[in-house]
This record gives C-alpha cells, sequence and structure tokens, in this order.
C-alpha cells in the first residue's frame, strides 16, 4: 500500500476511535435539556399520583376522571418520546457497529474503544426496548380498568402509577450516569 492511500486510511480510523472515545455526538446542551425533560416526567407522575390520592380519599368522580384523563396524556406522551428515543437509539447502535468494524483497523485500543462504544450502544438500546414494552403493558392494563371505582381496580390503577414512576427514576438515574459516562469519556472515577 503507497504512503498516501496509509494515510488516508490511518486519518480515518483516527477519526472514528476519537469519536468512539470522545463524549459522544450529543451536545451538554441536549443532555442537560434530556435530564430537566426525564425530572419534569417524574414530578408530573409524582403529582399525579397525589392527586389520585387525593380524588381516592374524597371519593370524587370528577377529580378522579381528572386524574385518569391527565394519565392517559401522560401515558401518551411517555410512549412517543420512548418511541422517538429508540430510534434514536436504534441508529446509534447502527453507526457504532459500523464505527467499531472499521476501528478494527486502527489497532488493538483502536479496537477495544470501537468495541466498548458498540456494546454500550446496544445496551441503551436493549434497556429502551423494555422500558417501552412495559410502558405499553401498563398503557393496557390501564385502559382495561379505566373508569372502575372499585377499591380493587383503584388499588391497581395505584400499583400501576407507581410502576411508572418506579421507571421514570430508574430512567433519570441512567440519564445521569450517561451524561456523567460521556463527560469522562467512558472512565469511571
Amino acid at each position: 500500500m503507497n504512503r498516501i492511500a496509509f494515510a488516508l486510511v490511518a486519518a480515518l480510523l483516527l477519526s472514528g476511535s476519537a469519536q468512539a472515545q470522545g463524549p459522544g455526538h450529543r451536545s451538554n446542551r441536549v443532555e442537560r435539556r434530556e435530564l430537566r425533560d426525564d425530572q419534569k416526567d417524574l414530578e408530573q407522575l409524582r403529582d399525579v399520583l397525589a392527586r389520585f390520592d387525593s380524588a381516592w380519599a374524597r371519593r370524587s368522580e370528577r377529580q378522579m376522571a381528572n386524574v385518569e384523563a391527565s394519565l392517559r396524556k401522560l401515558l401518551r406522551a411517555e410512549l412517543a418520546e420512548s418511541q422517538r428515543e429508540l430510534s434514536k437509539d436504534w441508529a446509534e447502535a447502527r453507526r457504532t457497529r459500523r464505527e467499531a468494524r472499521v476501528a478494527q483497523w486502527g489497532g488493538p485500543r483502536a479496537t477495544m474503544w470501537g468495541q466498548a462504544a458498540a456494546v454500550g450502544a446496544r445496551s441503551d438500546l436493549r434497556a429502551e426496548h423494555a422500558a417501552l414494552r412495559t410502558k405499553k403493558a401498563i398503557a393496557r392494563e390501564l385502559d382495561e380498568i379505566e373508569g372502575l371505582r372499585q377499591p380493587g381496580a383503584l388499588h391497581h390503577k395505584r400499583t400501576l402509577i407507581l410502576e411508572l414512576i418506579q421507571l421514570a427514576e430508574r430512567e433519570r438515574t441512567e440519564g445521569r450516569r450517561d451524561v456523567y459516562r460521556d463527560r469522562n469519556n467512558g472512565w469511571r472515577r
């Protein structure tokens, strides 16, 4: 291979491995916005739970109907957001898989970074897919018991809202962990 071709291949490999090592393609502004969105989602779900408990304690049909409408709207937005995140994670997994294949030509260190990025992207994809499946299952269960006011149905609704809160807390924690990892170039301290 002549020197020009070798230099071109080396430049491509180094730029690919630098991207895999760097903080990623997302800017800090986007990361902060996503963290704020996760926190806002969590606060909204906690508010829905408090309103649900209040409506249940007062036995107010009007308040309970309002809570159900708010929950349905919030869950619809969460499902749409999860779908967008899933498609973004899918694209990221494909990109890192391609970069990992290219990085094989850059030596052992480039290969290691490329494989680590690909593994991380696949892990994010699996986590987002699992979260979407869980949200869809909760939405189906809530649809089945919507409008019911028997104690068993109300207990089940409350449990499903608590599951959504736990899921939102997990997403917020994972988001913070991803931001920390990106800012520290993948190194743990």
